[in-house]
């Protein structure tokens, strides 16, 4: 597994380009497979600060942009401008299903039960648990799609991977909510692009549509 890369750093923060197989945050005891703990062994300056500095989250087998703030000034800032929802976040995605070649969703996702590794996708519910976004494909190989991803406010836990397999058309290497295998033993879906104070941070995509066919 490789290390996490700076993709771009100044003053006040710096984004990782983060790579699949790494939790975000430490699991108690056990830094040793996340990028808290190479945060805590690389940028050990940011121990002060909540979280190594870490201003949001990727999922396990996500890969991509993650942004990490260097002062608890910044720490506070950023992670508010994540409340406001104006961080805009971008993800590259592979799914496989019959659905429009651009569009939005708007639906709501809650948690099963405490720990629950499943989150449940309905059309109406709460307005805290609503989660938004627009996609439009990038290229296409029958029904499997490679899409990009714009999410639209705050998001929610798992609402791209949930949310595409509500709409029948799951992310490749997701058995957790339908997805069909490919040739990565993870979700195909990658954090492409952060926005943000004027500044744009890119991770280009690790796959492409005829990826899905291997």
């Amino acid at each position: 597994m490789s290390d996490p890369e700076i993709l771009q750093e100044n003053e006040g923060w710096f984004v990782l380009d983060k790579p699949s197989g790494l939790h975000t945050i430490a699991r108690p005891g056990d830094d040793s497979q996340s990028v808290q703990g190479w945060l805590r062994r690389h940028r050990p300056e940011l121990g002060g600060l909540d979280e190594s500095g870490l201003v949001h989250r990727l999922d396990h087998g996500t890969s991509g942009c993650l942004l990490v703030a260097k002062t608890p000034d910044e720490h506070i800032r950023l992670r508010g401008r994540v409340q406001e929802e104006s961080i805009r976040k971008n993800y590259v995605a592979l799914i496989d299903g019959d659905i429009a070649d651009d569009g939005r969703f708007n639906l709501f996702f809650t948690s099963r039960y405490k720990r629950s590794k499943k989150v449940t996708t309905r059309s109406t519910g709460a307005e805290r648990d609503r989660g938004r976004c627009a996609w439009w494909t990038l290229d296409h190989d029958g029904d499997r799609r490679l899409i990009e991803i714009e999410l639209l406010g705050g998001g929610r836990r798992h609402q791209v991977r949930a949310g595409f397999a509500h709409l029948g058309a799951p992310l490749l290497g997701d058995p957790l909510y339908g997805g069909e295998p490919w040739r990565l033993e993870r979700p195909a879906l990658h954090a492409s692009r952060l926005r943000f104070d004027g500044e744009e941070v890119e991770s280009p995509s690790p796959f492409t549509v005829t990826d899905s066919r291997r």
